[in-house]
């Protein structure tokens, strides 16, 4: 095995000559697919894209931030999130870890993220997705009882969205010029920066 200069493609020999690996194995480090991931940048149907996974509060401020590329699936970002986590109590103590109240999409209904919120005590306003429900009722009794939602609850929602749409507000955000992903990042930092200065209340 044997690898091209600089980040330029990983190729195993086979029988039938060099081939090239579509992603590299455990324990190879720098090759050409694991770069652009490292960076934040993937394909998708748009080309090259990049996703900001995000924590917002009640008022559409960023609490936690996280990038990977575009084609990374949300749910993977959820946990290492909520490890970042930080909300700042109203006087002296502690910053909280632990919201009173999780609100996200159908992306996240997944086994794993609902037993966190549960094993920390945190309320999941999830819905369930139509094939999971169809899965759930075909198990009968072993498929078990429908995981609790709140409707009401669930309108809140669109308080993530708002908070990206801030985020939009500033071009370099919206539009990523930067090729290096911490530069992004440092954006994005600034953005929300700008974005609690002018909502400062806690």
């Amino acid at each position: 095995m044997r690898r091209g200069r600089g980040t330029g493609p990983l190729l195993t020999l086979t029988r039938r000559g060099w081939r090239r690996l579509a992603s590299a194995p455990r324990g190879v480090s720098g090759a050409r697919a694991n770069y652009k991931d490292r960076e934040a940048l993937g394909r998708s149907r748009g080309g090259l894209t990049s996703k900001i996974h995000l924590l917002a509060d009640s008022r559409c401020r960023p609490l936690a931030r996280l990038t990977s590329a575009g084609q990374r699936h949300d749910s993977l970002a959820f946990l290492p999130l909520m490890d970042r986590l930080k909300i700042a109590r109203r006087g002296r103590g502690r910053s909280r870890t632990r919201p009173g109240r999780a609100l996200g999409d159908k992306a996240y209904s997944s086994t794993a993220i609902r037993a966190h919120l549960r094993r920390r005590g945190i309320k999941a306003t999830i819905p369930e997705p139509g094939d999971q429900a169809r899965n759930r009722l075909r198990r009968g009794s072993k498929g078990g009882r429908p995981p609790a939602f709140d409707p009401a609850a669930y309108k809140q929602r669109n308080t993530v969205e708002r908070a990206f749409g801030k985020l939009r507000q500033h071009r370099a955000v919206a539009t990523r010029y930067d090729k290096r992903d911490y530069v992004w990042r440092g954006t994005v930092d600034v953005a929300s920066i700008r974005i609690w200065l002018r909502d400062p209340v806690p």
